[in-house]
């Protein structure tokens, strides 16, 4: 049986010049999530990850964290959907990030202003309604994601224990086609992705278990590692 460990990176950099730099809290969750991985005996064989720099800054913390030198590899099938362009179909003044900068610092919590205009614009994208408004449709964003899948489940045929570091989007996405299943409607789909999507925790862990049945979900989003003071964040 082989195990694949799917990890969403740790917390970015929001409203900095570079989104996709870890910020210092997003740099000590990878290593308490790698320090977690030494305690609990994990020996990977292979770490996976997307070719965005929060996605390899994080891996590296981990590896930090576990005190360990395993191989690395990239698969951009793994980088997070393009959030940034999707908001701003929806939103056209946060091209802007000045001017979404200072409306968000209107609203009591900038942070749960924000979470509202980026479910109401996943949402209109995921309806898959208005697909040629954007760079990437919702449906190329799971097909994307399932092809990356069934590239990590044939590297595991080889290395039986993988970590994967990617993002929430792919994360719950590979999550909801093991359980609402790889021809679910995309309404369901959708549905599904967007409730898991929006509670993934920064390096949360999510199971991934290959058995003669093939791939199934074991557990989604665990983070008791980062379940102490000032280390939970969501975004």
């Amino acid at each position: 049986m082989g195990r694949l460990l799917l990890i969403r990176h740790g917390q970015a950099s929001f409203g900095a010049d570079d989104y996709d730099a870890l910020s210092d809290l997003g740099h000590e969750q990878a290593r308490t999530l790698g320090r977690a991985l030494a305690a609990r005996g994990a020996k990977p064989a292979l770490v996976l990850h997307g070719t965005m720099r929060r996605h390899a800054e994080t891996a590296a913390g981990v590896l930090d964290g576990l005190g360990a030198a395993v191989p690395i590899t990239t698969d951009p099938g793994w980088n997070e959907f393009d959030f940034q362009h999707v908001v701003e179909i929806h939103r056209p003044l946060y091209r802007d990030r000045a001017a979404m900068m200072a409306e968000l610092g209107l609203a009591e919590r900038p942070d749960r202003a924000f979470q509202e205009v980026f479910d109401a614009a996943t949402a209109r994208w995921s309806s898959g309604q208005f697909d040629i408004e954007y760079a990437e449709s919702f449906t190329g964003f799971r097909n994307r994601v399932a092809g990356a899948l069934t590239a990590a489940a044939d590297l595991l045929r080889q290395h039986r224990d993988m970590v994967v570091v990617s993002s929430g989007g792919p994360i719950a996405m590979v999550s909801a086609l093991l359980t609402a299943g790889l021809d679910a409607p995309a309404g369901t789909l959708a549905t599904v992705w967007a409730a898991l999507n929006r509670v993934s925790v920064n390096t949360g862990m999510t199971k991934v278990i290959s058995g003669r049945s093939g791939l199934s979900l074991s557990t989604f989003n665990e983070h008791t590692h980062v379940e102490l003071p000032g280390l939970l964040t969501y975004r």
